[in-house]
Protein backbone atom coordinates (compact mmCIF):
# COMPACT_ATOMS: atom_id res chain seq x y z
CA UNK A 1 0.00 0.00 0.00
CA UNK A 2 1.44 3.39 -0.91
CA UNK A 3 1.21 6.58 1.13
CA UNK A 4 -1.92 7.81 -0.67
CA UNK A 5 -3.81 4.63 0.25
CA UNK A 6 -3.02 4.90 3.95
CA UNK A 7 -5.97 5.84 6.13
CA UNK A 8 -5.18 9.36 7.29
CA UNK A 9 -7.70 9.30 10.12
CA UNK A 10 -6.04 8.31 13.42
CA UNK A 11 -9.46 7.34 14.80
CA UNK A 12 -9.86 4.77 12.02
CA UNK A 13 -6.45 3.30 12.78
CA UNK A 14 -7.28 3.15 16.49
CA UNK A 15 -10.61 1.44 15.78
CA UNK A 16 -8.91 -1.04 13.42
CA UNK A 17 -6.22 -1.76 16.01
CA UNK A 18 -8.81 -2.37 18.75
CA UNK A 19 -10.89 -4.66 16.51
CA UNK A 20 -7.80 -6.68 15.60
CA UNK A 21 -6.85 -7.06 19.25
CA UNK A 22 -10.34 -8.36 20.11
CA UNK A 23 -10.18 -10.90 17.28
CA UNK A 24 -6.69 -12.00 18.30
CA UNK A 25 -7.87 -12.54 21.89
CA UNK A 26 -10.42 -15.06 20.64
CA UNK A 27 -7.82 -16.93 18.59
CA UNK A 28 -5.27 -16.82 21.40
CA UNK A 29 -7.59 -18.44 23.95
CA UNK A 30 -8.31 -21.38 21.65
CA UNK A 31 -4.64 -21.83 20.79
CA UNK A 32 -3.63 -21.73 24.45
CA UNK A 33 -6.14 -24.46 25.30
CA UNK A 34 -4.98 -26.58 22.36
CA UNK A 35 -1.32 -26.12 23.27
CA UNK A 36 -2.00 -27.00 26.90
CA UNK A 37 -3.75 -30.19 25.80
CA UNK A 38 -0.89 -31.12 23.49
CA UNK A 39 1.70 -30.51 26.19
CA UNK A 40 0.03 -33.04 28.50
CA UNK A 41 -0.01 -35.90 25.96
CA UNK A 42 3.58 -37.12 26.38
CA UNK A 43 2.90 -37.63 30.08
CA UNK A 44 -0.03 -39.98 29.53
CA UNK A 45 0.51 -43.74 29.69
CA UNK A 46 -0.82 -44.36 26.19
CA UNK A 47 1.78 -42.06 24.59
CA UNK A 48 4.30 -44.92 24.73
CA UNK A 49 2.07 -46.92 22.35
CA UNK A 50 2.24 -44.35 19.53
CA UNK A 51 3.97 -45.34 16.32
CA UNK A 52 6.90 -43.32 14.99
CA UNK A 53 4.53 -41.74 12.45
CA UNK A 54 2.10 -40.72 15.21
CA UNK A 55 4.91 -39.26 17.31
CA UNK A 56 6.09 -37.27 14.30
CA UNK A 57 2.53 -36.08 13.70
CA UNK A 58 2.26 -35.11 17.37
CA UNK A 59 5.48 -33.07 17.18
CA UNK A 60 4.24 -31.43 13.97
CA UNK A 61 0.92 -30.30 15.48
CA UNK A 62 2.66 -29.20 18.69
CA UNK A 63 5.06 -27.10 16.59
CA UNK A 64 2.11 -25.68 14.67
CA UNK A 65 0.42 -24.74 17.91
CA UNK A 66 3.54 -22.99 19.18
CA UNK A 67 3.98 -21.17 15.84
CA UNK A 68 0.33 -20.07 16.01
CA UNK A 69 0.91 -18.75 19.52
CA UNK A 70 3.89 -16.75 18.23
CA UNK A 71 1.78 -15.24 15.45
CA UNK A 72 -1.17 -14.23 17.62
CA UNK A 73 1.02 -12.80 20.38
CA UNK A 74 3.28 -10.92 17.93
CA UNK A 75 1.03 -7.83 17.67
CA UNK A 76 1.29 -7.28 21.44
CA UNK A 77 5.08 -7.60 21.21
CA UNK A 78 5.17 -5.21 18.24
CA UNK A 79 3.12 -2.71 20.22
CA UNK A 80 5.44 -2.93 23.24
CA UNK A 81 8.54 -2.40 21.09
CA UNK A 82 7.00 0.46 19.09
CA UNK A 83 5.00 2.10 21.89
CA UNK A 84 4.92 5.87 21.35
CA UNK A 85 6.87 5.64 18.11
CA UNK A 86 3.90 6.78 16.00
CA UNK A 87 3.80 3.49 14.13
CA UNK A 88 0.05 2.80 14.37
CA UNK A 89 -0.34 2.26 10.62
CA UNK A 90 2.47 -0.31 10.57
CA UNK A 91 1.09 -1.97 13.72
CA UNK A 92 -2.37 -2.38 12.20
CA UNK A 93 -0.96 -3.78 8.96
CA UNK A 94 1.44 -6.16 10.73
CA UNK A 95 -1.22 -7.30 13.21
CA UNK A 96 -3.60 -7.98 10.33
CA UNK A 97 -1.01 -10.15 8.57
CA UNK A 98 -0.18 -12.01 11.79
CA UNK A 99 -3.88 -12.59 12.52
CA UNK A 100 -4.47 -13.97 9.02
CA UNK A 101 -1.46 -16.28 9.23
CA UNK A 102 -2.50 -17.26 12.76
CA UNK A 103 -5.95 -18.24 11.52
CA UNK A 104 -4.47 -20.39 8.76
CA UNK A 105 -2.13 -22.11 11.21
CA UNK A 106 -4.98 -22.56 13.69
CA UNK A 107 -6.99 -24.36 11.01
CA UNK A 108 -4.07 -26.55 9.91
CA UNK A 109 -3.04 -27.35 13.49
CA UNK A 110 -6.59 -28.15 14.58
CA UNK A 111 -7.06 -30.39 11.55
CA UNK A 112 -3.69 -31.99 12.38
CA UNK A 113 -4.83 -32.75 15.93
CA UNK A 114 -7.97 -34.32 14.48
CA UNK A 115 -5.75 -36.37 12.15
CA UNK A 116 -3.68 -37.57 15.12
CA UNK A 117 -6.70 -38.55 17.20
CA UNK A 118 -8.43 -40.34 14.31
CA UNK A 119 -5.17 -42.09 13.39
CA UNK A 120 -4.71 -43.37 16.96
CA UNK A 121 -8.34 -44.38 17.48
CA UNK A 122 -9.45 -45.63 14.03
CA UNK A 123 -6.50 -45.67 11.62
CA UNK A 124 -4.54 -43.60 9.12
CA UNK A 125 -7.18 -43.62 6.38
CA UNK A 126 -9.76 -42.20 8.77
CA UNK A 127 -7.15 -39.70 9.98
CA UNK A 128 -6.43 -38.45 6.48
CA UNK A 129 -10.17 -38.20 5.77
CA UNK A 130 -10.77 -36.27 9.01
CA UNK A 131 -7.84 -33.95 8.24
CA UNK A 132 -9.09 -33.18 4.72
CA UNK A 133 -12.66 -32.73 5.93
CA UNK A 134 -11.61 -30.38 8.71
CA UNK A 135 -9.48 -28.28 6.36
CA UNK A 136 -12.34 -28.07 3.88
CA UNK A 137 -14.74 -27.07 6.66
CA UNK A 138 -12.39 -24.35 7.95
CA UNK A 139 -11.81 -23.04 4.43
CA UNK A 140 -15.52 -22.91 3.63
CA UNK A 141 -16.56 -21.45 6.97
CA UNK A 142 -13.73 -18.99 7.55
CA UNK A 143 -12.96 -18.13 3.92
CA UNK A 144 -15.96 -18.99 1.79
CA UNK A 145 -18.67 -17.51 4.02
CA UNK A 146 -17.14 -14.02 4.20
CA UNK A 147 -16.41 -14.02 0.47
CA UNK A 148 -19.99 -15.02 -0.32
CA UNK A 149 -21.27 -12.41 2.10
CA UNK A 150 -19.13 -9.78 0.39
CA UNK A 151 -20.46 -10.81 -3.00
CA UNK A 152 -24.04 -10.73 -1.70
CA UNK A 153 -23.58 -7.24 -0.25
CA UNK A 154 -22.05 -5.91 -3.48
CA UNK A 155 -24.78 -7.30 -5.72
CA UNK A 156 -27.69 -7.23 -3.30
CA UNK A 157 -29.84 -10.12 -2.19
CA UNK A 158 -30.99 -12.61 -4.81
CA UNK A 159 -34.20 -11.60 -6.51
CA UNK A 160 -37.23 -13.41 -5.15
CA UNK A 161 -39.27 -14.44 -8.17
CA UNK A 162 -42.45 -14.72 -6.09
CA UNK A 163 -42.14 -11.27 -4.54
CA UNK A 164 -44.07 -8.41 -6.10
CA UNK A 165 -41.89 -6.14 -8.21
CA UNK A 166 -41.25 -2.71 -6.75
CA UNK A 167 -41.09 0.42 -8.81
CA UNK A 168 -38.93 3.38 -7.99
Amino acid sequence: MNAEERPADPDTLTRNWNELLQEIRVIETGVQILTGFLLTLPFSQRFEDLTDFQRGLYLTVLSGSIATTALVVAPAAFHRVLFRHRARYWLVEAANQCARAGLVLTAVTSAGVLFLVFDVVVGTTAGVTAFAGALAFFALLWGGSPLLSNRWHRHGPPADEDAPQRTA
